[in-house]
């Protein structure tokens, strides 16, 4: 099992930040382009306890997979969690999220990412020299997102 942890403050508000996060269509401006993200043309504007969202996404070597997240323990205003329920892992657990700031002037975005990789030794590998770079760069490429698009910087 793997775990990835990111922290990050946006001078943002909270209803600001919760109305963001909770919209699963903005999952699609928050990754890199590279991965192909498409989401359904279907999709609902609020998320809602135990809805499936099934996506595509580009990955090397398997081409265009499909990705099928539930998502669920949702505390409006607060947090949820979305979970894959088939997908190129063997486990994925995101837990999403925010918060005021101590200072009050601003939002801080937590996300912990518990996963599995499928394939054993190969998996270990894939994930050494692939998979944790990726998630990494995924992670830094939302983080320049959010800044752009709520906190108002240019480029948005």
């Amino acid at each position: 099992m793997y775990h990835l942890t990111r922290t990050v403050r946006i001078d943002t508000d909270m209803d600001c930040a919760w109305e963001f996060i909770s919209t699963p269509r903005n999952l699609n401006v928050i990754t890199p382009p590279d991965l192909q993200f498409e989401l359904p043309a279907d999709l609902p504007e609020d998320m809602r306890e135990g809805m499936l969202v099934t996506y595509g996404v580009a990955l090397p070597l398997l081409g265009k997979t499909t990705w099928v997240s539930e998502l669920k323990h949702i505390e409006v205003g607060r947090s949820f969690v979305d979970e894959q329920r088939a997908g190129p892992y063997k486990f994925w657990y995101h837990y999403h999220q925010i918060a005021p700031t101590a200072d009050g002037q601003g939002v801080e975005f937590y996300d912990r990412v518990d996963y599995a990789l499928p394939f054993g030794p190969f998996g270990r590998l894939a994930h050494r020299l692939y998979v944790r770079p990726t998630l990494e760069r995924i992670f830094a490429f939302r983080e320049q997102r959010l800044r752009e698009l709520l906190e108002g910087e240019p480029g948005a």
